[in-house]
């Protein structure tokens, strides 16, 4: 499937796994490729903007919902504690992922590999079913928004519907603009 991806979209799988990673979570999922999107400069990424949609926004939405870097450690950075600092000096001394407890959702493989939860690689395959319907031979950015509206359930969704978007509108733009 992944050869069908126009660059643009590769680049969002690629930033979804930078967005995880920068948020210390231990999956890819949906939120995490909306913030990847809200990184491009692609004419998808103007849409969600036009719908009021900002990465800065989003991420602190997503923030606290799962929670992420930037809360603990200011917590900490008000008691003295620097947890980027520890976080670095147990990963010289132990190495990549010292501090990252088997069993809560931060393993990764050896290559630095993010996983993608199921409901992520649905939004995957739904890219790919709306590009079908839409007789595109390629799976485009705004095929992948496309795929992340029509599955609806995950916590991208859940930030869009709080965000007050209007998905039945964001959904015809973008299927005007993959249609031009």
């Amino acid at each position: 499937m992944f050869e069908r991806f126009t660059p643009d979209a590769r680049q969002v799988v690629v930033l979804a796994q930078e967005e995880a990673r920068a948020l210390r979570h231990g999956h890819v999922g949906t939120e995490h490729l909306l913030l990847a999107l809200l990184r491009l400069d692609t004419p998808t990424a103007t849409v969600l903007r036009r719908h009021g949609l900002e990465h800065d926004a989003v991420a602190e939405a997503v923030t606290a919902h799962l929670g992420g870097g930037d809360l603990d450690a200011e917590a900490l950075r008000t008691l003295g504690i620097d947890l980027d600092a520890v976080r670095d000096a147990a990963e010289a001394t132990f190495g990549p992922g010292a501090l990252d407890a088997p069993g809560r959702g931060r393993q990764r493989d050896d290559s630095g590999h993010v996983p993608f939860t199921s409901r992520a690689r649905k939004v995957l395959e739904l890219s790919l079913r709306e590009t079908l319907a839409m007789r595109s031979k390629r799976i485009t950015d705004g095929h992948l928004v496309l795929g992340l509206l029509r599955e609806g359930q995950g916590l991208a969704a859940k930030v869009l519907h709080d965000r007050g978007v209007d998905l039945p509108a964001l959904r015809a733009e973008l299927r005007l603009l993959l249609d031009s």
